[in-house]
């Protein structure tokens, strides 16, 4: 996906999301659950915790 595919899906413009990918600023806690939400892939592999991507299951 493009950065303005993204952006688009998370409802930012697409500047502001590669700021996002280049890390010169800090990704909210609801862009990164969308974010999970969109790749399919938990937080933990989202943020490089983990190299499973498997959504856990809902409690």
């Amino acid at each position: 996906m493009t950065q303005a595919e993204v952006g688009a899906y998370l409802h930012i413009s697409q500047r502001s999301y590669a700021h996002y990918e280049a890390g010169t600023r800090d990704i909210p806690l609801e862009i990164l659950i969308e974010l999970a939400n969109l790749y399919q892939v938990n937080l933990d592999y989202l943020v490089g915790r983990t190299n499973v991507k498997d959504r856990l299951p809902y409690l």
